[in-house]
């Protein structure tokens, strides 16, 4: 179970973003406890109402818990991993809700617990709760059998891929798949050995390096979203002072986009729309089968409930009706019979609500099989969609060496020199071509980021020739 957590605030907007069934294909709400409505944004409202009381700026605790891709979860892993955080980080009995989120076919919950003691009307410290996460973690992969990640046995040998809310942010509004950006920065890392060397390469990739505030490093695209470079490359800053040199030898950031706007920003402007738009097209009919089946599973969800709700209704009135009333309910209880008759209506009732949670999960397993297929195919639009970008970068990268020239020349000889109707038809089949090579092939990328993360890659000014641009294995 991979845990990821923090301590935030704005509950109202929490609420917001956990029931956003834009971005999620379904969504279930399984518990909320200790506050005084069950609704989660009552609940949210509540907490917002006691952390302005306190003057509290992060009464919250947030965690995400997602088994592995290809494990199965029930939902009492969930629930006992959840009460193992609360328990582990001080916070048992605090007020609680455990959300269920189903995207891009993978099943996941958040917790959200309230960090405010409403007898000191103080706020519940949290010391080192991501090392009692880790922790936990660890255990619930050991105890259900799954592959631990390579980043808990070894740290060096973590995904060098992995990112954090806020790249995702920015990577979501680029329209980029951020393991994808974040590999491409390291690529043009480790094959570069001054900041002469790192720019070509990063420019390569649709990167541009410059100078942000305070002299801090960063990469910027052409839309202009700003990226800290040593995140990308998961390096300390130091080590990226050491090769790029002083910052003031770098552009600044109002220089980089004039940069931008008088080399590659025109044709730029027009190839990488034409490939969004070649997505779009292909993911349409994609999106109209995932809304299909997403209406199909929550009506399916929707008759269990409720078929599920009505046998326990009768099945309460059975086992109620064992009970007598009058002289011979009096007779029962005289002679044990009623407590027998108790303890074997408590023993049914839990049998049944385990045979309920059984059904209810076999449903879900059965509906993310369904949705499997379609979410290979979407996988596969994106890959396409990553590489035709790719290409595009590459290729102008390539026409401005050229013509270097940085006059309105230049400008026109871009324009002029833009991929024909043909060429783009070929790409497209190129591009087909390239999603069906194997998985095998496709992780080069990754196992060659993850040795020159380790240091066994050859030097780059050595007699090997290091070639990364291979396929990328999809998340």
């Amino acid at each position: 179970m991979i845990l990821k957590a923090s301590a935030r605030g704005t509950p109202m907007a929490l609420a917001k973003h956990l029931l956003n069934e834009r971005d999620n294909d379904q969504i279930e709400t399984h518990r909320v406890e200790g506050f005084l409505s069950t609704d989660l944004s009552e609940a949210m409202l509540e907490v917002q109402a006691m952390s302005a009381g306190i003057r509290s700026q992060k009464p919250l605790f947030s965690v995400s818990l997602s088994p592995p891709e290809e494990a199965s979860a029930d939902v009492a892993l969930f629930e006992r991993t959840a009460d193992q955080i609360m328990e582990a980080n001080g916070l048992k009995g605090q007020p609680h809700a455990l959300i269920f989120h189903e995207k891009e076919n993978r099943r996941h919950a958040h917790l959200v617990v309230s960090r405010i003691d409403p007898e000191r009307m103080a706020v519940i410290p949290l010391p080192f709760f991501k090392m009692k996460l880790k922790e936990i973690s660890k255990a619930a992969f050991l105890e259900n059998g799954w592959r631990l990640p390579h980043g808990y046995i070894d740290r060096d040998s973590r995904d060098p891929r992995n990112f954090d809310l806020a790249l995702y942010q920015q990577a979501k509004r680029e329209g980029r798949d951020p393991k994808r950006l974040k590999m491409l920065a390291q690529e043009a890392w480790a094959t570069s050995d001054d900041r002469e060397s790192l720019q070509h390469a990063l420019e390569q990739r649709g990167l541009y390096l410059a100078r942000g505030e305070r002299g801090r490093f960063v990469v910027s695209t052409w839309r202009g979203e700003i990226m800290a470079l040593p995140r990308l490359l998961n390096r300390k800053t130091k080590d990226v002072r050491e090769r790029l040199g002083k910052d003031q030898e770098l552009r600044s950031l109002e220089q980089t986009r004039v940069h931008i706007a008088k080399t590659v920003g025109p044709a730029i402007a027009k190839l990488v729309p034409q490939a969004e738009a070649k997505r779009d097209n292909a993911m349409l009919p994609l999106d109209q089968q995932r809304q299909e089946l997403k209406a199909k599973h929550r009506l399916e969800r929707q008759r269990m409930d409720a078929g599920q709700s009505a046998r326990h209704e009768n099945e309460q009135r059975a086992r109620a009706e064992r009970f007598r009333i009058g002289v011979a309910g009096l007779w029962d209880k005289l002679t044990g019979r009623k407590a027998e008759l108790r303890r074997q209506n408590e023993r049914e009732a839990y049998e049944a609500l385990k045979r309920d949670q059984s059904q209810r999960q076999a449903m879900i397993e059965a509906q993310l099989a369904e949705r499997r297929t379609l979410q290979s195919q979407i996988l596969e639009v994106r890959a396409r969609h990553e590489a035709r970008i790719d290409e595009v970068y590459r290729d102008l990268s390539h026409q401005l060496e050229a013509v270097p020239d940085r006059s309105s020349a230049r400008i026109a000889w871009l324009k002029a020199n833009q991929p024909s109707q043909q060429r783009q038809e070929a790409r497209g089949k190129e591009d087909a071509r390239r999603s069906e090579a194997p998985r095998a092939d496709r992780s080069d990328r990754l196992a060659w980021l993850q040795s020159q993360r380790r240091g066994t890659g050859k030097d780059r000014s050595g007699d090997a020739q290091i070639d990364p641009d291979v396929g990328m294995e999809p998340e």
